[in-house]
């Protein structure tokens, strides 16, 4: 007889290697080390062998453990999609919905239709995630989100249910006190060599990663959002191409100075995303709403 694996281990194990350490975990699921503790050593025990090399000062899983973990994640992700159906079975509201949004668009839409829907009677839990680049087709395709605001790039054929909300306008700007400021002539390859170049780097976890804005320069600095991206080159650590309605502010004040650039940087289309076939009254709610707001770019 297979021996009873908890729902409890699993999510203990998944805690560890998410937090690095049993004492960060125990306090992430409001339980004392102790108890964590028992939990893996009970699961040890059940299966038969150690899911922990204890033998260093900080306790990395064996190959046993990472496999108990992969597939542990795989029952934990069904778990909850199975009392997520559950409950929207009952009611037609889901228990939860996960909203991603890629960090080109900004926040405050998404804000205000989250204002409007707390308002409602129903009690759905909301989990908003920021995304980069391919990152929310990722998000979709492992089911880290169930929608996902700005998505861009090739779409992936037949596998989600999209509309597009937006296209984004690129400019090559760098900040006023930056070298290249000052330069009268068209920026071309031999100028990028010489500075930095500012990167958003891809968020996906599953699928291929791409970079956005990389072109020939002294050195690749790759950050993790657009805000962080326009904040680099707000302070000239480096160059690069800027979504326009997020620089036409620091244009018209002086702080950014928009270059001509050899390199060219073609429009992106963004679009608003979801599984096809998933169903909910929250899923619905926000699709409609999302898909009937301006957000122009």
């Amino acid at each position: 007889m297979y021996p009873a694996i908890t729902i409890e281990a699993l999510k203990a194990l998944d805690a560890i290697d998410k937090k690095g350490s049993f004492a960060a975990a125990a306090q992430s699921l409001y339980k004392v080390p102790s108890a964590l503790t028992y939990t893996i050593k009970k699961l040890e025990e059940d299966i038969g062998t150690a899911l922990f090399d204890r033998s260093k000062q900080r306790a990395v899983l064996t190959p046993a453990g990472k496999l108990v973990l992969a597939h542990g994640r795989d029952i934990l992700q069904a778990t909850n999609e199975m009392v997520d159906a559950v409950a929207q079975l009952a009611s037609g509201w889901e228990r939860q919905l996960r909203i991603a949004r890629d960090t080109v668009i900004p926040p405050d839409i998404l804000f205000e239709l989250l204002a409007e829907f707390t308002q409602l009677p129903q009690s759905v839990d909301v989990t908003l995630s920021e995304e980069a680049l391919g990152g929310g087709w990722d998000a979709l395709h492992s089911k880290r989100a169930d929608i996902v605001i700005g998505a861009s790039g090739e779409l992936p054929k037949g596998l989600f249910n999209t509309h597009k909300i937006s296209q984004v306008h690129f400019v090559f700007a760098v900040a006023s006190h930056h070298p290249l400021a000052s330069v009268s002539e068209v920026i071309d390859i031999e100028h990028l060599r010489q500075y930095p170049s500012i990167v958003v780097a891809d968020s996906s976890q599953v699928l291929p990663a791409r970079d956005s804005g990389w072109f020939n320069s002294k050195q690749v600095i790759r950050v993790n959002s657009m805000s962080a991206k326009l904040m680099a080159q707000l302070q000239g650590i480096g160059v690069g191409f800027l979504p326009r309605h997020l620089a036409d502010p620091y244009l018209k004040e002086g702080t950014l100075v928009q270059k001509k650039c050899a390199i060219p940087r073609p429009n992106q289309d963004l679009y608003i995303a979801w599984n096809k076939g998933q169903e909910g009254n929250a899923l619905t709610w926000f699709i409609q709403r999302l898909c009937q707001s301006d957000w122009a770019c």
